[in-house]
């Protein structure tokens, strides 16, 4: 949170992306359309792995492709219906976004591996498509649901009111978008069933280094590469884990 309390008026990221202009059709849409929005996502999030996983016991690579699936059309259905642009909020401070994408997933990784203790892992092709589908394609629709989707969505609400054109504001509009986040994190793993207890703590608290790329850029690119580090670092190190690869 501490890069969102530095924005200026003038050359914070937020306040950038409050100046640039909306479509016609964004600038019709109330908050109370994108917070039911939220409220649907927060739905799709948790009945997925809990009925998928929790209930049905679907295998695990077949689940994330599900999950990936609900995801992405939860993101672009979103977007579409609210007027958002996908190719402006890639484009902005995308190198920003991407550097603070790759600093945070480095910090990720260092969490995947001091959180458990290592286990060996298949060689050869079979690694490869864990790194390529649990590792990276799983992690970014992690970070595109749990971070990118609610922080995004928040500004988006908010885009018209006078909270984002004042510094003050704009903190509280950040502040705002990382409940919206960590709320999203843990009705997610509340989905499965060994989260529903304190171990849902350590998602949560982590949830707060993944969403500080989108959180200070808007740009949905940032948390996705955050959290694919943190993926592919529990792929490599404990390739059965308990924490970051579930349903188990």
């Amino acid at each position: 949170m501490g890069s969102t309390a530095t924005l200026s008026r003038s050359s914070g990221p937020a306040a950038s992306a409050s100046r640039q202009p909306a479509s016609p059709h964004a600038r019709q849409v109330s908050a109370r359309h994108h917070l039911a929005w939220l409220i649907g996502g927060m739905a799709v999030a948790f009945l997925v792995p809990f009925v998928l996983a929790d209930q049905l016991a679907l295998q695990r690579d077949v689940y994330y492709a599900v999950y990936i699936v609900a995801v992405v059309g939860l993101f672009v259905g979103w977007a579409r219906d609210t007027g958002q642009s996908l190719r402006e909020m890639i484009a902005r401070r995308w190198r920003l976004a991407v550097a603070l994408g790759l600093l945070a997933a480095a910090v990720s990784v260092f969490i995947a591996v001091r959180a458990e203790a290592g286990s060996p892992h298949p060689g050869g092709l079979e690694f490869v498509a864990a790194l390529g589908w649990r590792g990276v394609v799983y992690g970014a629709a992690d970070g595109l649901l749990l971070s990118a989707f609610p922080i995004l969505l928040v500004f988006a609400a908010l885009r018209e009111t006078r909270l984002r054109r004042r510094i003050g504001g704009i903190v509280v509009v950040g502040a705002v978008a990382m409940v919206a986040s960590l709320a999203m994190t843990a009705v997610y793993h509340a989905g499965y069933s060994d989260f529903r207890s304190d171990k849902l703590r350590k998602p949560a608290t982590g949830d707060l280094i993944w969403s500080i790329p989108t959180l200070a850029t808007l740009n949905p690119i940032g948390a996705p590469i955050a959290h694919v580090g943190l993926h592919v670092g529990a792929v490599v190190h404990n390739h059965n884990t308990d924490l970051f690869l579930p349903p188990h």
